[in-house]
């Protein structure tokens, strides 16, 4: 197999409009043949691409994201087909990529460059950061374009190859993005897109030419592959679930900070690993804080997400996983859970569940422990700021999470205490290539994007040169 050619492809992959149910296209898995050819087009091509000046990679890289920019539009169309995502947050992803890449284009060098140690006992010694070999990459379906730039920008900098898996119901995304790569230059071997079956997959890991592998998915997923790598002694980097903490510790404009929250809990129909899953209010407040939260959610209909009409939501990515969703809000309501507005999974094939208001979460109930992924908005009431903390730490996650005050020296002291890779003072998360992104606890670890996100598959070299 050539460089970034896709393999030919068994009956698993498939486009299905979650929108309507309709299965608009299928593509066939690739062949254990196909799988083999692309492994060694990824080693092929890193006996060359590592021997490119970095400087030389970093054009190529900057370009991947120019052409992610000029085709935001043919881009946004196929995954608002594929996944649901409302058509402008689909245009908004595939731009974002070209910050992305343009990032590791312009700081790769910089981040790559020798440090050299002071030492006492003469000579010159450095650490060098080196490619570390062919990655793979297994890729999820709600973010298809900016967690494949993520993934791919620092290692394509820093000289590693990638053999990269996407999800089952994203082919089209996936091809595109391998067409970017051929189209901006990048080297046969180099992006290779496989459409592997999930036996496929260990058989990649276990190949001695694979040097490593990152995982964006499900806590099963995350453990599956963990440990496949581990029994390999393989790296991995693995960004998983979450549940988020977003406390609001008081306010001057409850109506204004209750829209900032529920904006941030319906991006991509509330299907985003760091979305602000349990939002923790004070008292004095909580009363106001969820009547407007209901209001915001009362009355929307089912509507197109490439139309996106004032008063509609879209789609979650799968009528299966509106049926999971709608279930967890039930057990929820049937233990006495107040359900302020939503909940309704709509009849038809289409992946529509109503956007949700709950309070009254009880440890009893699948919602106060379990990922809530979609459109459902948790709001919990507690009387301090030690409670406020105790209840955001109360979980297997350790994402992200968010503070607010009107006293930012109060909402930093209770956000220094988060237990989670990220923590936010009275912002919803920090947006940015430059930002890291990782979280700790059964959220995973690594880190992508910024300075840390060319810190992970790379051989940090000592070289000693004595005199």
């Amino acid at each position: 197999m050539t460089a970034n050619a896709q393999t030919s492809t068994s009956t698993g992959y498939r486009v299905l409009n979650p929108a309507t149910g309709e299965v608009v296209e299928e593509f066939p898995t690739a062949t254990d043949a196909e799988i083999q050819d692309a492994i060694a087009a990824a080693e092929s091509g890193y006996q060359q691409w590592k021997n490119v000046d970095i400087n030389e990679r970093a054009k190529i890289v900057a370009r991947v994201g120019e052409l992610f920019a000029e085709r935001a539009d043919e881009l946004a169309a196929i995954i608002t087909q594929e996944m649901g995502k409302p058509l402008s947050e689909s245009k908004g992803e595939a731009e974002f990529c070209k910050d992305i890449f343009e990032y590791f284009a312009t700081e790769g060098p910089t981040l790559a460059a020798d440090t050299e140690i002071k030492n006492i006992g003469g000579g010159k010694a450095v650490i060098q950061r080196l490619p570390v070999g062919p990655l793979l990459g297994i890729m999820p379906w709600n973010y298809p374009y900016y967690q494949v730039a993520r993934f791919a920008a620092p290692n394509l900098m820093l000289g590693n190859t990638i053999v990269l898996k996407h999800a089952e119901t994203c082919p089209r995304s996936a091809l595109a993005i391998a067409q970017i790569m051929d189209d901006a230059g990048v080297p046969a071997g180099v992006y290779n897109n496989v459409f592997a079956s999930h036996g496929q997959i260990s058989t990649i890991i276990e190949d001695p030419r694979i040097q490593g592998v990152s995982l964006t998915g499900s806590e099963r997923a995350g453990a599956i592959i963990g440990e496949q790598a581990g029994r390999n002694l393989k790296k991995a980097v693995l960004e998983l679930g979450g549940s988020d903490p977003y406390v609001i510790l008081d306010s001057n404009d409850v109506a204004g900070d209750a829209a900032t929250a529920w904006a941030t809990r319906m991006e991509n129909t509330g299907q985003a690993c760091n979305s602000n899953k349990r939002m923790i209010v004070m008292d004095d407040i909580f009363d106001d804080f969820v009547g407007e939260l209901t209001k915001l959610a009362d009355g929307l209909a089912p509507g197109d997400p490439a139309a996106e009409l004032e008063g509609t939501f879209g789609p979650l990515s799968t009528r299966g996983a509106a049926e999971a969703l709608a279930e967890q809000v039930k057990d929820a309501i049937d233990k006495g859970a107040t359900l302020h507005a939503g909940g309704t999974l709509h009849e038809g094939p289409g992946a529509y569940l109503a956007p949700t208001v709950l309070s009254g979460i009880t440890k009893e109930m699948r919602a106060y422990y379990e990922e809530l992924f979609g459109p459902v908005a948790v709001v919990y009431k507690v009387s301090s700021d030690e409670e406020a903390l105790a209840m955001a730490n109360d979980t297997q996650y350790g994402l992200g999470g968010a503070v607010f005050s009107t006293d930012p020296a109060r909402a930093a002291k209770v956000a220094a205490g988060l237990n989670s890779g990220m923590a936010n003072v009275n912002a919803p998360s920090a947006e940015g290539a430059e930002m890291p992104f990782g979280g700790v606890k059964r959220s995973g670890f690594g880190r992508e994007l910024g300075p840390l996100g060319m810190e992970e598959f790379v051989n940090k070299r000592l070289f000693y040169v004595a005199d």
